[in-house]
């Protein structure tokens, strides 16, 4: 069964129609509208929407006399600031095809995106979580990366000249820009259209290496202009945005999405409880989507009932395992009004599914939604059949927004990408009797006990009912006898305790004997990646 997409609610705020048919087309227009209005915000710098051209058209004119061109591509190795943001938007002007790099990633995990995608010039921050980015790339630096521009942070930061060379400050990266004219730079931007590439967005890299996934403009503008009038969100909003930028939910569900509402951007860098509370109470942040860590970090601080968070009004989430009473707490201790539950890869832009708000509290706790508009949803078996709705099978998706394919990856492309233009997304779920989205697992998640498939979302669903539990992950370890068990990481509660056997005995009593946990590790924390999602393989890998 095939389930087209559906006539989603709006909200009565939704935001100004988007015509636009690229991100720099966008920009001219949100400028001419919006004026003195802020769109970039931090403690120490505001840029207002009149500003907005004017400082990304600089970036576009260092591109040009460096000699960029319409596909290039160019990269961005930084944490959320409001300079990825204008470099982004400079680099979108010139006809560049943006790749953001993984901040957590290494000089030689950098430098094998920089040669696989072909990327000209490179915008790196000096310093970041006690690393020296410029020093991490330098032995690796591969021959295609032409200019190295280096976004200050340190007070005193002097370019070392190291092998390689084309190494400038970002200030002076700009000025080289003064032989182009501000015409020349507008008339590049106003050329780029609907169909051009838009970014590069490197996967995970979780099964392999990671593949450089391809999307346009007009693909990001559709599926978040919905996105926008879905959540509501508009220009009276302020946007703090956690997840990092060269991730889509920070990308294009964030600082894209507000240019589109028109909202304020507020870049966060890192994620820190008592940063999050403090920034939300001083400067009145109105949405704060992330995923479900997020929030459950938020609501295990101690700061949580004295914390004024009155001004949250969004919270968007989403991931395999989503607690219902998560959703309720969002709502009742953090106050936002308007919580829903989406599904997205990078494949598919990061947008695929999404719930309506106004959906009963147990189909946004429960489902991922139903396909935007422009979209098909269907689940298939082992054989590429579509199965009956309340079967689970692999999540198949198709529309305007699946990407353009795996950069100069035809192979892979073909494997992920079916000849009907069908997206295998490797994601294992099924649908509800009204057509709303059910996600499993992944099916590189899934272990197997004595023949029984287990999914380890669905396992982790019922243990969060256990009420010392305020974080888990369930994995598959390798077992002599069952060929796999599962393992549950667990984090409880400030000031309960529990041990293994009770933990056991009380999953014992909720759920089928092949599910339950045969192991149980307790942690303070559990490890998470730079999108502040648990990292399964670095917890497969400490027990293995």
């Amino acid at each position: 069964m095939t389930v087209e997409s559906t006539s989603i609610a709006t909200s009565e705020a939704s935001a100004t129609a988007v015509s636009a048919n690229s991100i720099p087309e966008l920009m001219f227009a949100r400028a001419a509208e919006l004026g003195d209005h802020v769109a970039l915000e931090s403690p120490i710098r505001n840029v207002r929407y009149r500003e907005l051209p004017g400082y990304a058209l600089a970036i576009t004119r260092g591109l040009m006399a460096h000699g960029i061109n319409s596909g290039d591509r160019v990269a961005v190795w930084a944490p959320n600031t409001i300079d990825w943001v204008l470099i982004a938007l400079g680099v979108h002007c010139v006809g560049g095809v943006l790749v953001p790099i993984n901040t957590r990633m290494k000089g030689i995990e950098a430098a094998d995106i920089i040669e696989r995608s072909g990327t000209r010039v490179l915008f790196s921050i000096d310093e970041f979580l006690g690393n020296n980015y410029p020093a991490m790339l330098a032995p690796h630096r591969p021959a295609c990366l032409e200019a190295l521009v280096v976004i200050k942070t340190a007070i005193n930061t002097e370019i070392e000249k190291t092998a390689g060379g084309n190494q400038q400050l970002l200030e002076d990266f700009i000025s080289a820009g003064n032989s182009i004219s501000t015409i020349e730079a507008e008339y590049r931007a106003r050329s780029v259209n609907a169909d051009n590439l838009s970014d590069l967005l490197f996967t995970s890299g979780t099964t392999g290496k990671p593949k450089g996934v391809m999307s346009s403009h007009g693909q990001t503008l559709q599926a978040f202009s919905q996105y926008v009038n879905i959540i509501g969100l508009t220009s009276d909003d302020r946007y703090l945005i956690v997840n990092p930028f060269f991730h889509c939910f920070g990308y294009k569900a964030g600082w894209v999405s507000c240019l589109i509402a028109g909202a304020t951007i507020v870049p966060h860098a890192v994620f820190d409880a008592d940063d999050i509370f403090k920034r939300v109470e001083s400067e009145r942040i109105t949405v704060l989507p992330g995923p479900p860590t997020l929030y459950l970090s938020m609501l295990a601080h101690e700061r949580l009932s004295s914390a004024d968070l009155s001004s949250l009004h969004i919270a968007v989430t989403g991931a395999s395992s989503i607690p219902p009473m998560l959703i309720e707490r969002i709502r009742k201790e953090l106050g936002c009004a308007v919580v829903t539950t989406a599904y997205g890869l990078t494949e598919c832009g990061g947008l695929a599914t999404i719930c309506d708000p106004s959906a009963p509290a147990d189909t946004i706790a429960g489902t991922s939604g139903q396909p935007i508009p422009g979209t098909q949803l269907k689940i298939t078996d082992a054989g590429g059949n579509t199965v009956e709705r309340g079967q689970t099978g692999e999540i198949c998706l198709h529309g305007f927004h699946v990407m353009k394919g795996y950069f100069n990856n035809p192979e892979a492309t073909a494997e992920a990408i079916d000849a009907e233009g069908w997206l295998h997304t490797g994601d294992v779920g099924h649908l509800d009797e009204g057509g709303n989205l059910i996600i499993t697992d992944r099916l590189k998640d899934m272990f197997i006990v004595g023949g029984f498939n287990c999914y380890p979302a669905e396992i982790e669903a019922a243990l969060f009912e256990h009420p010392d539990i305020a974080d888990l992950a369930v994995i598959g370890l390798p077992d002599e006898r069952m060929g796999e068990v599962g393992c549950a990481c667990v984090v409880l509660k400030s000031g309960t305790t529990m041990s293994e056997e009770s933990l056991i005995r009380w999953s014992r009593e909720r759920m089928a004997n092949y599910k339950v946990p045969r192991k149980v590790f307790f942690y303070k924390d559990l490890p998470k990646n730079a999108s502040n999602k648990i990292d399964k393989v670095k917890l497969r890998r400490e027990q293995s």
